[in-house]
């Protein structure tokens, strides 16, 4: 694990793009499996995870070709190749949950160890995607490794899901895009890397209803045909470079794709005194009044909740606490979907921040701090990396943050970006 040092204090301007979101590259990177033509992506990061899937697809029989640019690739996958090789999903990759429902589709058969080491699925629930597989016809013969079975024909489902998942919802697309008859998800998510995966189905011939609500409905067709889609700026990270710019005085402009996703993200940073200025495909930080706005209700302490979106996301949640520990006044920070994401608030504590974890899911944070370097650990969580970023940018002085690598898993030549705008930002 890489370890990084930064020199606060300097203001960082200029313009910057944005990488591909990781989240959006991933579900659609599965989705190509969906068809035997090809399919080119374009504004692919450059992400390990992303090379994992593509490995897989390689080890499968499948073609793969980068551009020159190394951010344009076409796939054409090979199914005589998939159904006669055992489809394992690849090891050491959380998204290879994203893989369950094409793989299914494709093969009508799939095995995956959750209990080895470097297992595919990783630490997370995993029962909402074996629900849907299961809804739509599947079987699980053994969960010792897993063994799974389509032993009907795919029809189309009305689900009612418990909670608003992103990766559910993916899988619920891909199951239901060429099943048989119309398939409905309740309680669907609606983030723009479920907008951009629901997109490229589109493109390819899917008939999708309810694209960005809760409600999805999707007839599905014979085959899909191959096409060329964009992967989609990520938002967190347009939020993120935007922040990094205001706290240290520069005027930074994001050229962007996805400006009109950022209207609720703008307003939320605005309450804690960054001030923006908004075209069609570029967003500009113009100022930092440190000023936290007041609700009307005086009583009420100011606050900022992450929910599932249309929400402020929770994966912009750090990054706006490490905003929020320059400011002048307190406010309170609510994630509705994590428990427990917030205990690494105690790091900002060696900055002289002043903040208090009310329970696992509220933490305030008290303004007028004395920012100073510290040393502090990263936990391995890429967002958090960027919330104590931004921190030690503000304090003047060198600051170590350690084990911070997970923010090279969705943000590539974040740390070279930054240099070429000014940073004092190094590896170590």
């Amino acid at each position: 694990m890489a370890d990084l040092i930064v020199d606060g204090g300097q203001p960082i301007a200029g313009t910057v793009t944005p990488s591909g979101n990781k989240n959006a590259v991933l579900p659609m990177l599965c989705a190509t499996l969906l068809t035997d033509e090809a399919v080119t992506l374009e504004n692919v990061p450059e992400i390990s995870d992303v090379d994992k899937i593509l490995a897989y697809f390689e080890r499968m029989g499948s073609s793969v070709t980068r551009a020159d640019d190394g951010a344009t690739l076409t796939i054409q996958h090979d199914f005589t190749a998939f159904r006669d090789a055992r489809a394992d999903l690849p090891l050491g990759i959380r998204s290879a949950v994203l893989l369950l429902a094409p793989v299914m589709v494709r093969t009508g058969a799939l095995r995956f160890d959750t209990d080895a080491k470097g297992c595919a699925l990783g630490l997370r629930e995993i029962d909402p995607h074996l629900e849907i597989l299961e809804q739509f016809g599947s079987r699980i013969v053994n969960n010792q490794p897993y063994d799974i079975r389509l032993e009907t024909e795919i029809t189309g489902q009305e689900i009612w899901a418990d909670y608003a998942s992103v990766t559910a919802t993916e899988t619920f697309a891909m199951m239901a895009a060429t099943a048989s008859g119309t398939s409905t998800l309740m309680n669907a998510a609606s983030e723009p890397h479920v907008q951009a995966l629901c997109e490229m189905l589109l493109a390819m011939g899917a008939r999708i209803e309810g694209l960005g609500t809760s409600r999805l409905e999707i007839t599905g067709v014979d085959r899909l045909s191959g096409t060329r889609a964009r992967v989609p700026d990520d938002h967190h990270e347009v939020a993120t470079f935007l922040a990094i710019g205001g706290v240290t005085g520069g005027r930074l402009t994001v050229n962007t794709d996805v400006t009109t996703h950022m209207t609720l993200i703008l307003r939320q940073f605005a309450k804690l005194g960054l001030q923006f200025e908004t075209t069609a495909h570029s967003i500009t930080v113009t100022g930092w009044t440190r000023e936290i706005a007041r609700p009307y209700t005086r009583e009420m302490l100011p606050k900022i909740e992450a929910a599932p979106w249309p929400y402020f996301p929770a994966d912009l949640l750090p990054q706006a606490i490490g905003v929020a520990v320059g400011c002048n006044s307190e406010i309170m920070f609510w994630n509705k979907i994590y428990e427990g994401a917030l205990g690494w608030s105690s790091e900002l504590l060696k900055f002289g921040a002043r903040v208090h974890l009310s329970d696992p899911h509220r933490l305030i944070v008290f303004g007028g701090n004395s920012l100073r370097p510290a040393e502090v650990e990263a936990p391995y969580i890429i967002r958090v990396v960027l919330g104590l970023f931004l921190a030690a940018i503000q304090a003047d002085g060198q600051s170590t943050i350690r084990n911070a690598d997970p923010i090279r898993r969705a943000h590539p030549r974040f740390v070279e970006k930054l240099t070429e705008l000014g940073a004092q930002v190094r590896w170590a």
